[in-house]
């Protein structure tokens, strides 16, 4: 899974629709990419982080809901895409092609398979 963290100031000012229209493209380039190469590929955009719940644990707690992502980072989750790749080296190649205005980062992470 390729997690997408990037930075939510990105997207605003004067200039946040021409940095929208021009991520979207990027992310349009990938995808036509992914397709194109045949890797099987699932992937969404997520709603703004102030939109998030998080439900934190603590020790023997039930869980405590909390509004927004309270992420211990100026950047938030974005979006991802899960890839089916063969090893990390090709998920690191795909991960380098996703656009990140400004900074951020991209998590790569295996998934659990359901076998194990």
């Amino acid at each position: 899974m390729l997690l997408i963290n990037e930075s939510e100031d990105a997207y605003a000012g004067e200039n946040a629709a021409q940095v929208m229209e021009e991520t979207l493209a990027g992310h349009m380039k990938l995808i036509e990419k992914l397709t194109e190469t045949g890797v099987d590929w699932s992937g969404n955009r997520l709603r703004e982080a102030h939109t998030a719940t998080t439900l934190r644990y603590a020790g023997e707690d039930a869980g405590v809901l909390h509004d927004g992502p309270f992420a211990e980072t100026h950047e938030e989750l974005g979006g991802y895409y899960i890839v089916d790749v063969p090893d990390l080296d090709a998920a690191v190649e795909w991960a380098r092609q996703i656009p990140i205005p400004g900074e951020g980062a991209i998590e790569i992470r295996p998934i659990w398979p359901e076998d194990e």
